[in-house]
């Protein structure tokens, strides 16, 4: 079982600390540093400094760390066209030396759009979107040095491509797929990605999904196995009821939510559940640490989790 650091920066980060967060995520031997991509802060709060850019940041940390994976949980399809992420997203894959993965999605959160003037089609449009977003942007990766790409699609076209930069990782980067739909994004999954990821469900939800995941991958003439299969989970752990307490406020949740719906407790409770979610089919857990400022807590998973699993 691989644990990923995975932080909400819209919350609340400086670049200086998601460098923290970084640096201790390598530091401490965590397989990676994700982050989501969102551009406004979720409940209460003045979201101070204000959102980040997440390829940006993630191009800084390219340079500042050395060997974890880097990504977004995930990179909304209505944020940017398809081109010049492609292009982005290879540059910075060339700046860490081949860590880059892009988790992409259709995006859902109308607030954020609208507060940034950015333009929030139907649910089917934005679908429609990321599939055309998808075949654009392997395709663009995977053309052969000295060929050119082509595509013609209701939202997107490309004409005679070179297909550059390339990205060092051959012949992509991995592509993260992930949520709950029943059928389209289980069918896209099967198509484009190298890893489905389900975020913020029950052990028994994750193992259904990652099923129709498995069902949509035979239809293509796929093999399942061709794809890792993740979770991502909010985590808060204490070694005693007074620090899982005062961690558990500090993110404003309850410790009994955190127990019921999450990665939430002692370690031994954590390990526990990673445990179930590893028999549901899991490889990979997003471990989503909201308290940025607390890297105690970072150090108390990487010695008490991360050498069970």
């Amino acid at each position: 079982m691989r644990l990923r650091i995975f932080t909400e920066p819209q919350q609340g980060a400086s670049y200086a600390t998601l460098r923290r967060v970084a640096k201790a995520t390598e530091d401490l031997g965590f397989d990676a540093f994700f982050r989501s991509d969102h551009f406004m802060r979720f409940g209460p709060g003045s979201g101070e400094p204000g959102p980040s850019d997440a390829w940006a940041t993630l191009a800084g940390l390219a340079v500042e760390t050395s060997r974890i994976r880097l990504g977004t949980l995930v990179t909304s399809a209505t944020f940017r066209y398809p081109g010049p992420l492609a292009i982005a997203v290879a540059g910075i894959d060339e700046m860490s030396g081949g860590r880059v993965e892009l988790g992409l999605g259709a995006g859902w959160y109308d607030g954020e759009h609208k507060a940034y003037g950015i333009p929030f089609p139907p649910t089917k449009e934005r679908f429609d979107r990321l599939e055309e977003q998808l075949a654009i942007i392997t395709g663009l990766w995977e053309t052969t040095a000295g060929k050119t790409f082509g595509y013609e699609g209701a939202y997107y076209q490309v004409t005679d491509s070179p297909g550059l930069p390339k990205p060092v990782q051959r012949p992509r980067p991995p592509v993260i797929i992930g949520g709950y739909g029943p059928r389209r994004t289980p069918e896209l999954a099967a198509r484009y990605a190298d890893e489905f990821n389900i975020p913020f469900s029950s052990v028994e939800q994750a193992a259904a999904q990652f099923g129709r995941v498995r069902e949509a991958c035979a239809a293509a003439g796929r093999d399942p196995s061709a794809l890792v299969y993740s979770a991502a989970q909010t985590v808060c752990c204490g070694a005693d009821e007074t620090t899982l307490f005062r961690r558990a406020a500090a993110i404003g949740q309850s410790v009994e939510d955190l127990r019921a719906r999450a990665l939430g407790g002692s370690a031994a409770e954590i390990v526990d559940k990673i445990g179930a979610f590893a028999e549901a089919g899991a490889q990979t857990m997003y471990l989503q640490v909201l308290d940025l400022a607390d890297l105690d807590h970072l150090s108390d998973l990487a010695a008490q989790v991360l050498p069970q699993v």
